[in-house]
């Protein structure tokens, strides 16, 4: 299967670049065709423009700045977002890929005035996060990443497509020892993806 793996953490050396490891060399141990999208190692600009946002209904006009991404998405059969949880929300980059490349005529289509999801490539999808929190603390607020991934970008691909969620909470107070416990999960997860 074809993966796009989208990558958003800005440190090298960080622990989700730990994860983002874990998630590519299990998915390309169980055979997968991987396409790495790391959005920082990239430049993504994640801020939608005027000219962006003028043009965001018109299929066509709307791509035509972030057609290498669109194309990519479009050529993959699976999606695995791997990013922390800060402030109870995706990083700003990654809101971003999802303003900027989710966009009517690629994620979905307006029909009598409704939007009609077509990411009908995608077959399957996870998320795999780490929170700063407590699942509990999450949970408190409502935890959005979650919601979002749950709700909006599983009906936004394939319907009955399966959608994974993998999260690490309480990383203020992991350990080496919860930290491995987690991407063993993760790897696991990714060879039987």
């Amino acid at each position: 299967m074809r993966v796009l793996v989208i990558f958003a953490h800005p440190v090298e050396t960080s622990f989700g670049a730990a994860v983002h490891a874990t998630v590519v060399e299990g998915l390309r141990a169980a055979g997968h065709e991987v396409d790495d999208c790391d959005l920082y190692a990239e430049g993504f600009l994640a801020a939608m423009s005027r000219e962006q946002r003028i043009v965001y209904q018109d299929v066509g006009a709307n791509r035509a700045e972030v057609e290498p991404y669109v194309r990519r998405l479009l050529a993959a059969e699976a999606l695995v977002f791997v990013h922390p949880v800060w402030n109870f929300g995706y990083p700003a980059i990654l809101k971003g890929f999802l303003d900027r490349v989710f966009l009517p005529g690629v994620s979905f289509e307006m029909v009598d005035r409704r939007a009609r999801p077509s990411l009908r490539n995608i077959r399957k999808c996870a998320f795999v996060c780490t929170y700063g929190g407590s699942r509990f603390r999450a949970w408190l607020m409502g935890d959005p990443p979650r919601r979002l991934a749950k709700r909006h970008i599983r009906v936004t691909i394939r319907p009955g497509a399966p959608l994974g969620y993998y999260a690490h909470y309480d990383m203020n107070r992991s350990t080496p020892e919860s930290r491995q416990r987690f991407l063993d999960r993760v790897g696991a997860a990714m060879r039987s993806f």
